[in-house]
C-alpha cells in the first residue's frame, strides 16, 4: 500500500511539473505590422534600449497611411528648440528581419538615419529596432494626439501649409 501511495504521489508531481512549461504560445501575438495598424499618433517612451527621455524632452510621430504614407514628427531632442519635421514613410518586409519602416524627410533633407524593424505591435505600443544597430531600441506608445501646448508652438507653420494646400 505504501508503494502505491508513493507511485501515486510521484505521478501527481510528474503531471504537475510537465503541465507547467514555459510555452508562451497562449500570449497575445499582437497586431500584424501593416500601414493601417501603424497609422496614428505615437509618443517615444524609451530609447537607446530602455533609457527614458530627459525631463522636458519629447518626440511625437503621426503616421498617416491615407495621405500617401506621410509622417509628421514633433520633437525637441536634437536642437535648441522644438522642431516639426515632415516627410513620407514606407513599410516593407525583409525575409530575415521582418517588417521594416523607413522614412524620407521633405525638402530633400534625406532619409531617416536608420531603418527600423517594427515588432511587438499592439494597439497601445510598438518597438522599433534599428536594422544596423541592435542596441538602438525604441518603445513608442499610442496617444490620442499631439498635446495642444506643443501644437501651439507650430500654429503659424501649420496654417501656412494648410493655406498652400487649398
Amino acid at each position: 500500500m505504501k508503494n502505491l501511495l508513493k507511485i501515486s504521489l510521484l505521478l501527481l508531481l510528474a503531471v504537475g511539473f510537465t503541465s507547467c512549461n514555459d510555452d508562451k504560445s497562449y500570449e497575445d501575438p499582437g497586431l500584424d505590422v501593416t500601414l493601417y495598424n501603424l497609422s496614428g499618433t505615437w509618443k517615444l517612451e524609451t530609447w537607446n534600449n530602455g533609457e527614458s527621455l530627459a525631463d522636458g524632452s519629447y518626440v511625437y510621430i503621426e503616421l498617416s497611411y491615407r495621405d500617401g504614407n506621410e509622417f509628421t514628427i514633433y520633437q525637441n531632442l536634437d536642437s535648441f528648440g522644438p522642431r516639426r519635421i515632415t516627410g513620407v514613410y514606407n513599410l516593407y518586409t525583409d525575409e530575415s528581419l521582418g517588417s521594416i519602416l523607413r522614412g524620407m524627410y521633405d525638402y530633400e533633407n534625406g532619409d531617416w538615419a536608420h531603418r527600423y524593424i517594427v515588432s511587438n505591435l499592439f494597439s497601445d505600443r510598438m518597438t522599433w529596432t534599428a536594422t544596423d544597430d541592435a542596441q538602438n531600441v525604441s518603445l513608442y506608445v499610442r496617444c490620442d494626439g499631439i498635446p495642444q501646448e506643443i501644437l501651439d508652438q507650430y500654429k503659424d507653420e501649420i496654417e501656412a501649409e494648410e493655406s498652400e494646400e487649398e
